[in-house]
């Protein structure tokens, strides 16, 4: 029982207090990359930790005591297992199926989320070959819009779209930059992150940990574009073009420039930051590494 009070307290404190603290920071805007890997860990951690408090709630007293090792012998994985007297009863069965359940349904909801999202970008992909037409010299697709937009589908038939009314008001260094910041989106495969906390937050409705890690990580990814694009384009460029196409909307399952928190980003873009210190970011990587192993090592205990 004080394995299970110390796990969920673990989680509480991981899907609750963590993520008010993470959010408000400010060194997340100065390393998104880093600041991904955080909320990722802190998804990962909330999940391992409630799957073993629920095992060491509802599984028998036998297999409590002999921790993970007991878990996995009623699995029979562990070799090494306390050798049973009798087979496994159906009550193990159920025990086990409940922290199975917190584990595999983040990953229901991932094969649904990317199977939705695959028929959405697949309908605006047939559309584009009916209403689209080559961008010359920029290798997208345009079409015939009154807003200003620019966005990409990802994936195996990835392409980079703009609007005519883009292509009006953007001028040739404005529009390379902007379609560096869709490219980025392209190779980084940014659309999974966007599966990926979408699945959480379907799997765990009204968790604060899923509110502001969806809101988080769609806003950081959105900077890791825009820190890629200034690689070879400057921040007036891509800070004119975010202007001009804040507005624009991009079609469900596509990464569009506008994005979210345009206002934060363009002053992120005018006004940059120096990156943390070598200690703080190596911190937050060791911590997000060590942070779901935690309940791990407290469940492996006798």
């Amino acid at each position: 029982m004080i394995t299970a009070v110390a796990l969920g307290g673990y989680a509480a404190l991981v899907g609750t207090a963590v993520p008010a603290l993470l959010s408000r920071a400010r060194w997340p805007h100065r390393a998104p990359v880093i600041a991904v890997l955080a909320w990722q860990g802190l998804m990962a951690t909330f999940v391992v930790a409630t799957a073993l408090m629920v095992y060491h709630l509802v599984l028998t007293e036998r297999h409590v005591h002999e921790g993970l090792v007991g878990l996995l012998g009623v699995c029979g994985l562990a070799a090494e297992a306390p050798v049973s007297e009798s087979a496994p009863t159906l009550g193990d069965v159920l025990a086990l199926s409940a922290p199975a359940v917190i584990v595999l349904l983040p990953f229901g909801w991932f094969v649904l989320c990317t199977w939705r999202a695959r028929r959405a970008r697949q309908r605006h992909l047939d559309m584009l070959t009916l209403v689209g037409e080559p961008a010359p010299g920029y290798d997208a697709t345009v079409v015939d819009h009154g807003a200003p937009a620019v966005y990409c589908l990802p994936g195996r038939r990835r392409r980079v779209v703009v609007t005519q009314a883009a292509l009006d008001v953007l001028s040739d260094a404005q529009m390379r930059a902007v379609l560096e910041h869709e490219r980025a989106h392209i190779e980084g495969r940014h659309h999974l992150l966007h599966l990926l906390i979408d699945a959480f937050s379907r799997a765990f409705p009204g968790l604060p940990l899923a509110r502001h890690a969806k809101e988080q990580i769609t806003l950081l990814v959105e900077m890791i574009a825009d820190d890629r694009a200034l690689r070879s384009h400057s921040r007036d460029a891509l800070a004119t073009a975010m202007c001009e196409v804040a507005a624009g909307q991009a079609p469900r399952g596509a990464l569009g420039v506008g994005g979210p928190g345009a206002l934060i980003r363009l002053r992120r873009v005018l006004a940059p930051r120096p990156r943390p210190h070598r200690v703080t970011w190596l911190g937050v990587v060791v911590a997000s590494t060590v942070a779901p192993l935690l309940p791990l090592l407290v469940a492996c205990g006798p």
